[in-house]
């Protein structure tokens, strides 16, 4: 049975350490704002990607929407180009055209103009008209790896029980469940089929994004979805 990949958000090379030490698998760079984040600086990704050899995912996104205009699409190209070139392995976007549909035809631009680099399409699908034909629409889009989701715009608080509902056998492998995840949704998120969980505040102290990634917390979350894939203990995943 395959491990579960643990991406840990990092906004700052300083919260590289605790998240490589921690047993991260993946590290997603992003600035925070006000709804799920914006574009890092190039400088900041590549001071990110010179502290560790953890693949290094960048989030292409510059403004509190979900949606792009023909200038903003341009500079989203460059910055793509720039992260790749500073040693970013992929790059995570969401993109909904007018109707709250997902953007495919943009999303394929953008994705033409960066061949061969793997990507994650991130919590737009949430504020998307109907998930279940958005995920219809993202899965034969080429490269995607990963889809980070809540279930819900308010996060997992909200949209766990709509999240785990929506999860079949095709989905399952491409799902990473992210935005107020907590270690009670985990159990049942894995006997689904997820493999992939994204941890933000919940692998620093406090909660704070003023502390920096801890590596103890992290190998708290490594240790449980480990054990849970073994099965070492009640509610394990066999």
């Amino acid at each position: 049975m395959p491990g579960v990949l643990l991406e840990v958000a990092v906004g700052d090379p300083r919260d590289v350490p605790g998240a490589a030490e921690g047993g991260a698998d993946r590290l997603y760079a992003v600035v925070r704002g006000p709804t799920c984040g914006l574009s890092p600086e190039p400088a900041m990704v590549s001071a990110i990607c010179r502290e560790s050899d953890l693949p290094v995912f960048v989030l292409l996104r510059l403004n509190d929407s979900w949606s792009t205009t023909g200038g903003e699409f341009a500079r989203l190209v460059g910055l793509g180009e720039d992260y790749l070139a500073c040693g970013a392995t992929g790059v995570a976007f969401g993109l909904l055209d007018v109707d709250l549909e997902i953007d495919t035809e943009t999303c394929r631009m953008l994705l033409d103009r960066m061949p061969n680099v793997p990507w994650t399409f991130h919590r737009a699908i949430d504020s998307s008209l109907d998930p279940r034909r958005s995920w219809r629409r993202l899965l034969p889009l080429p490269r995607l790896v990963a889809v980070r989701t809540a279930g819900s715009p308010r996060g997992m608080s909200a949209g766990y029980d709509d999240l785990l509902a929506t999860i079949t056998p095709e989905i399952a492998p491409l799902a990473m469940p992210g935005g107020g995840l907590a270690a009670e949704h985990v159990p049942w998120l894995l006997r689904s089929g997820v493999r992939q969980l994204h941890l933000g505040d919940q692998v620093r102290p406090g909660g704070s994004a003023k502390a920096y990634v801890d590596a103890g917390y992290v190998r708290s979350w490594r240790s449980m979805v480990d054990d849970l894939l073994d099965g070492s203990h009640d509610g394990g995943v066999r």
